[in-house]
């Protein structure tokens, strides 16, 4: 599957899957460096080429290990995406032996991570991102996470030194990513923004931002970048399993429910749940691409053979009708 649809603007082309570079950061296990090199091995040889990043990940691991590896490709066959906000500083807490894992990220915690909505911490976070990657072009830079500070003075600061940055061709296009959907739709309506990164809420599970975040993209003319689209891996495997991580707490049971009538709908159609799952938010016309994550190569093969996947458009059908994804 893939796609050349350009964003209104038509500043960026991106393909429909993309890979989401955490893992290779170090999230939730370690990973040595080859087998972080393995990983985005697989990735490129089973046709992916898009690679979202974030100084967050990893704290700057994630964009080192990933530059490294594109550094070997040709420039023009790939779309690479990083994050702004949080610039890394010595941390004065750190201890010997200390690790990121406040934060699901095993590697030393030496850095902290600052948050900077100002210009010049834009422009900061920029040229540290390019220091990191060892690549100068950045297609698309997201404002990470704005509400988690301050969405206000992200809206008053940030947005308009991200399209001063654009308008300079410092970077390619700019966006803002999160999972909130009040902060999403808000920073739509408000800023000139060419994509948006949705992570968790536009899957195949649950859509709260069916009800304003895409009828404000679709106003806007900004498209969608749908992550997070295995919901913490409940839809990674097509027998779902009640023990799976979901967010930050335990699986609520209405949603344990809604998994399992999902995953029966799948398996009436022969179709594997986490096909599905990567398919789901293609359907929609303001969605441009889907990035999965993953620490595995073989899980980087197999979720680009789920998304070349031909799904019946009758699975769909089934499932609206049954309420289970908007109709």
């Amino acid at each position: 599957m893939s796609s050349t649809e350009p964003t209104a603007s038509g500043r960026l082309s991106l393909p429909a899957l993309g890979y989401g570079a955490a893992n290779v950061g170090n999230l939730f296990r370690e990973l040595s460096d080859d087998e972080a090199w393995a990983v985005l091995e697989a990735a490129w040889d089973s046709g992916i080429r898009y690679y979202d990043t974030a100084p967050h990940y990893g704290l700057g691991l994630s964009e080192r290990r990933l530059g490294a590896f594109l550094q070997t490709k040709p420039r023009d066959e790939f779309v690479l995406s990083t994050k702004a906000g949080r610039l890394l500083r010595p941390n004065p807490g750190h201890e010997r032996g200390g690790l990121d894992t406040a934060n699901d990220f095993f590697v030393p915690d030496d850095l902290e991570r600052v948050w900077d909505f100002t210009e010049a911490g834009i422009r900061a976070s920029i040229a540290e991102s390019q220091e990191r990657l060892g690549i100068e072009r950045i297609d698309l830079l997201y404002l990470h996470d704005p509400e988690r500070n301050d969405l206000d003075l992200a809206l008053a600061e940030a947005f308009p030194a991200l399209e001063t940055v654009r308008d300079e061709g410092l970077v390619g296009a700019i966006g803002v990513g999160s999972m909130v959907s009040d902060a999403l739709t808000r920073s739509v309506r408000e800023a000139d923004l060419d994509l948006i990164m949705v992570a968790g809420r536009y899957t195949l599970l649950e859509q709260p931002a069916a009800a304003e975040v895409l009828p404000a993209c679709a106003e806007r003319g900004t498209g969608i970048v749908a992550a997070s689209v295995f919901n913490s891996g409940l839809l990674a495997q097509s027998e779902p399993r009640r023990d799976g991580r979901y967010e930050y707490g335990q699986l609520p049971e209405e949603l344990w429910d809604r998994l399992l009538r999902i995953a029966a709908v799948c398996k009436d159609h022969d179709v594997p749940l986490p096909a599905a799952a990567i398919q789901f938010p293609l359907q929609s016309d303001v969605v441009r691409s889907v990035v999965v994550g993953g620490s595995r190569p073989a899980q980087l093969t197999q979720n680009a053979e789920y998304a070349a996947l031909k799904i019946p458009a009758d699975l769909w059908a089934q499932l609206a009708d049954e309420g289970l994804i908007p109709a």
